[in-house]
């Protein structure tokens, strides 16, 4: 048996498909952009962690709430999701201390 076919609603879901592909491409470059200053923050905490005293100053507790408090104000200010960015820089600083502590690790 033969269903019959809304063409308004194929048309619809085309639509709706083909709006996706352009958002998925639009997220792959902003991906390719926050790779780029990931790869920028990089070469800076390698930098710092050949800077620092002790791992005690990589770690810098009070520092790493200070940058969360920045980043906060930041996105509050720009109307972004202040716990996805606070979630997000977290995850990103502690994979950071991570590396610094090698860094420094290696370099002293």
């Amino acid at each position: 048996m033969h269903m019959p076919t809304n063409h308004a609603d194929d048309k619809t879901a085309q639509a709706d498909r083909e709006q996706l592909a352009a958002v998925r491409v639009a997220v792959d470059e902003v991906d390719e952009q926050i790779v780029a200053l990931i790869g920028r923050r990089e070469r800076l905490i390698r930098i710092a962690g050949t800077l620092k005293a002790d791992s005690a100053e990589v770690r810098a507790p009070g520092r790493v709430e200070r940058v969360i408090e920045h980043v906060r104000a930041t996105a509050e200010q720009k109307d972004i999701d202040v716990e996805l960015v606070e979630k997000t820089y977290r995850a990103m600083i502690d994979a950071f201390i991570t590396l610094e502590l090698e860094v420094y690790k290696s370099t002293s």
